[in-house]
């Protein structure tokens, strides 16, 4: 099982759409083959979002909570103990690279590929992946 930090935009894509590598990287965390990490700075992000108006009509609020709840289930909860900051242009994405980093991921699944990637400090064993290139990397 591969460890994953899966973004909350990768979420929110996921959900939003019937198809695409968003919905099949949280199909792939939901079979087992995934193991995503929570932390609490991205668990938070998760439980805003679920409140938010931008999901469209794929899903419904039951759903997401749902689908939450059964990649909690699947999930491995982390606790930061050390933050590598400054690191990310993005301040607010910091807590996704110390969340890998910590819970030990082979990536973080992101659209944020370029933002996330430009990091002051280089971690060579983390890899920043989009969903698609998740989904070849790790089969």
């Amino acid at each position: 099982m591969v460890a994953l930090v899966i973004d909350t935009n990768v979420l929110v894509a996921g959900l939003r759409s019937a198809g695409g590598a968003s919905r099949e990287v949280l199909r792939r965390a939901l079979a087992g083959s995934y193991q995503p990490l929570f932390g609490n700075a991205l668990w938070q992000e998760y439980c805003d979002l679920l409140g938010r108006d931008v999901w469209g009509t794929a899903t419904t609020p039951q759903e997401r909570q749902q689908v939450l709840a059964a990649l909690a289930q699947r999930g491995r909860w982390v606790t930061v103990y050390y933050g590598w900051r400054p690191n990310l242009p993005d301040e607010a994405d910091n807590h996704l690279i110390e969340l890998a980093l910590a819970g030990g991921a082979a990536g973080v699944v992101t659209h944020n590929v370029r933002d996330l990637g430009r990091g002051e400090l280089l971690f060579d064993q983390l890899r920043v992946l989009t969903p698609a290139r998740c989904l070849e990397e790790w089969q």
